[in-house]
């Protein structure tokens, strides 16, 4: 797993989303009990297997948050989404919506939700930086399509 907490304010290292390897996750979370902003965090998958990025999202989470007991994801984004994975001998639920929200929901204890900005694979490494750290900003009120629009990690919306 990579991790960059909330204060980690240095650049993405040039080629980091290619040296991350299959089993790894690219995560950034909010560091602040506070939980004001939109975002607790993002995630930035090397691909749209979610087969492949999946658990190791849910591995590095349940080492910082607690067990996952549930994700949520847009049908649109992922391929081939299952109805659960096992993660680390633990079922994971998964719920697919088709939302086109640019976010990964994820369910500790059954009761405690939260909700990851996710950059796309091909998202370039200054545009993902930046899209990330504004996701974990204590004061950030952008949606996470609002996000990757300003800072060039998305696609813009067509006219």
């Amino acid at each position: 797993m990579v991790l960059m907490t909330g204060s980690d304010h240095r650049h993405l290292p040039s080629g980091v989303h290619q040296t991350v390897r299959p089993g790894q996750a690219l995560l950034r979370l909010e560091t602040t009990a506070s939980r004001e902003g939109v975002l607790d965090g993002a995630w930035w998958p090397r691909s749209r297997d979610i087969a492949v990025e999946l658990p190791a999202l849910v591995s590095a989470l349940t080492r910082y948050l607690g067990p996952v007991t549930r994700v949520g994801l847009d049908t649109a984004a992922w391929q081939r989404l299952p109805t659960r994975i096992v993660v680390d001998d633990r079922v994971v639920r998964i719920d697919s919506f088709p939302v086109s929200d640019d976010t990964v929901l994820i369910t500790r204890d059954d009761q405690d939700l939260f909700s990851l900005l996710v950059v796309p694979p091909n998202a370039s490494p200054e545009a993902a930086h930046a899209a990330m750290a504004q996701a974990v900003r204590a004061d950030n009120v952008s949606q996470a399509e609002q996000i990757l629009i300003d800072t060039g990690s998305g696609q813009q919306p067509s006219d």
